[in-house]
């Protein structure tokens, strides 16, 4: 089947899947999940031979997140179960007022029609995806990556099975069988046919679906996820979490990867997370975490050294996520945390900070000045001189569209 009949055919079967009420919603999403139970054998052999192309063309942190197991579908089908147990989100008022003249106004959350995901090698995110849709009310057009196109066309046909058999129509949950880059462009231009489209991947993917799309889309972020430890955090909780955030899958994309801990109690809790990440895991025979850190973190946990920088890039991190032991990064807090790194993330590529500039700008020879340099766009700039100086006609400009800095306190943001 074609992309653009698949699509014909999930927006047909979105109209009786708006109309669905709770209880029908909820028993197709417990038919899933025990259809995806029910077809384990047939996931893993499915699987399996994904795995065998697949191995030797990408990294060994690749293959982890694209294995399945039986442990793994099964924690799928719960995840359904979860959902299935969620409130409805159709029919709920979000917001209602009155007017002068007594008519009454709400607005009530409705599903969004036909919600195409365009998403990575992660043969789980098909049962999330769909149970997340189907509970909303839209019908799902998946479209995964080619290195787990057996094990999603075996999930997705699963979880079909499970409609058929309550009666309802298998077309609200459906799979792009293409898996070139054809395909995912005719979902970014099937206007009419798409409500909506979720890129879940990497930055080029995210970046094309954006420029590219002329249906709406969802511009999603690319991991780089941070915890911080608050001077009044319960200290044995945030281990909790951070181990269960940085071990227990750390190939995903949502696994930790920045530790920010408040200074007041840096001393008492660094230690500890050391203790709970890399002492007790040696002692288990697993992989430590490898721990990155900067020079006041560095100072407080003994024969751990300092990492090569206060904050890691996004380049970083990938090469990061691409290894196979899990490292996190340690920063102790400083408030406010921002100002140490702002000038780097606010200023213009090229344009030095103000007090690096000479505090009247250098003579030259006036220049008329173009309509062109009175439409220039609003960027970010240093402020003007002290004094209005004639002969400077770039000066005029940028009086004439004043700059605004992002950062709040930044030295050298205009202020107004």
């Amino acid at each position: 089947m074609t992309t653009l009949e698949l699509l014909q055919k999930a927006k047909q079967a979105s109209r009786s899947l708006a109309m669905a009420g709770t209880d029908t919603k909820n028993r197709a999403l417990l038919a899933m999940a025990d259809s995806l139970v029910a077809a384990v054998s047939e996931i893993l052999a499915a699987n399996q031979a994904d795995l065998d192309a697949a191995r030797g063309t990408v990294p060994d942190v690749m293959l982890d997140r694209l294995a399945l197991t039986r442990q793994r579908i099964a924690d799928m089908a719960e995840g359904i179960r979860q959902v299935a147990a969620l409130p409805d989100p159709v029919g709920r008022v979000l917001r209602s007022h009155t007017l002068d003249n007594g008519l009454l106004v709400e607005k009530i959350a409705v599903s969004m029609g036909v919600v195409a995901i365009i998403y990575e090698s992660r043969p789980n995110v098909t049962s999330d995806a769909a149970a997340l849709a189907v509970k909303s009310g839209s019908a799902c057009v998946l479209r995964g990556g080619k290195e787990a196109f057996r094990s999603n066309q075996a999930v997705v046909e699963a979880l079909r099975r499970g409609l058929q058999d309550q009666g309802l129509d298998p077309d609200w949950v459906s799979l792009v069988q293409d898996t070139s880059r054809d395909s995912a462009r005719q979902l970014m231009t099937a206007s009419g046919l798409v409500d909506l489209l979720i890129p879940r991947g990497g930055a080029g993917l995210i970046r094309s679906c954006v420029e590219n799309a002329t249906v709406p889309c969802i511009q999603t972020g690319t991991g780089i996820c941070h915890i911080y430890v608050d001077a009044a955090a319960d200290q044995e909780k945030a281990l909790n979490i951070l181990e269960n955030a940085k071990t227990s899958r750390p190939s995903v994309c949502n696994a930790a990867e920045v530790c920010l801990v408040h200074k007041d109690i840096a001393a008492e809790f660094l230690p500890r997370l050391r203790h709970r990440l890399v002492d007790q895991r040696e002692e288990k025979g697993v992989a430590p975490v490898q721990l990155r850190l900067d020079e006041r973190a560095a100072a407080i946990i003994p024969g751990q050294p300092a990492g090569c920088g206060p904050r890691p890039s996004s380049r970083a991190s990938r090469r990061e996520k691409r290894t196979s032991t899990p490292s996190f990064w340690i920063i102790s807090w400083r408030w406010p945390w921002w100002t140490a790194y702002s000038r780097r993330w606010s200023t213009s590529p090229g344009i030095p900070p103000a007090t690096a500039r000479p505090s009247s700008p250098p003579t030259r020879k006036p220049q008329p000045i173009s309509p062109q340099r009175w439409i220039r766009r609003r960027c970010m700039s240093t402020p003007p001189p002290a004094s209005p100086t004639a002969g400077s006609s770039g000066w005029v400009a940028r009086w004439a569209f004043p700059p605004r800095s992002s950062t709040p306190g930044a030295p050298w943001g205009w202020r107004s």
